[in-house]
């Protein structure tokens, strides 16, 4: 009859292999759609998003959630920008249409505006600094209201007509969305 025993010194490193393989990490943390999107600026649209994840997001990691959050966010900024060009060349004669959207395009710029921030939070997020992202995203959201509103409080929004505002609006949905996963992410 053969013995299977056990020496005393394989316990240890097989227990500690057992914990690694068996203990999750936090950026692995599942949270449900449902429970994110409850707590977001438009649910429909973050539900939406979120949903839309190739491979589903049932049992998605947060960190997935949020890369292709930030994904999605590039695209619609990337858009805006588009969208942004295409006004300047058509305001035409009216400067002050042509000032605001100059002074947009500013905002969303791939260095120091919204696009910029899109590239920084994808960056902190592969670093693991989900504190990083939350106020990155929020950063984001303020160039798009800046363009918006403008920087000085003093001066009244110019009353734009254009498809501008509902892209803005969405991309700021969107970031929300970053920003309650941010949250997420940073909670032990």
């Amino acid at each position: 009859m053969a013995y299977f025993s056990i020496t005393p010194s394989l316990i240890f490193p097989l227990v500690l292999l057992l914990l690694l393989f068996a203990t999750p990490s936090s950026p692995s943390k599942v949270v449900d759609v449902t429970v994110i999107c409850a707590q977001a600026r438009d649910p429909k649209l973050c539900s939406s998003v979120l949903n839309s994840k190739p491979g589903g997001v049932k049992g998605a990691d947060l960190v997935s959630l949020a890369q292709y959050t930030i994904n999605v966010a590039r695209v619609n900024a990337t858009n805006t920008v588009k969208l942004i060009n295409v006004l300047i060349a058509k305001s035409g004669n009216d400067l002050k249409a042509k000032a605001h959207y100059k002074t947009c395009l500013t905002h969303f710029d791939k260095d120091e505006g919204a696009l910029g921030d899109i590239d920084y939070v994808q960056e902190l997020l592969k670093k693991g600094d989900y504190i990083g992202v939350g106020t990155t995203a929020s950063a984001i959201i303020t160039d798009v209201d800046d363009c918006l509103t403008g920087e000085d409080p003093e001066d009244p929004p110019y009353p734009d007509k254009s498809n501008l505002p509902k892209y803005a609006d969405v991309i700021q949905k969107v970031v929300d969305i970053i920003l309650i996963i941010s949250k997420y992410l940073t909670q032990k």
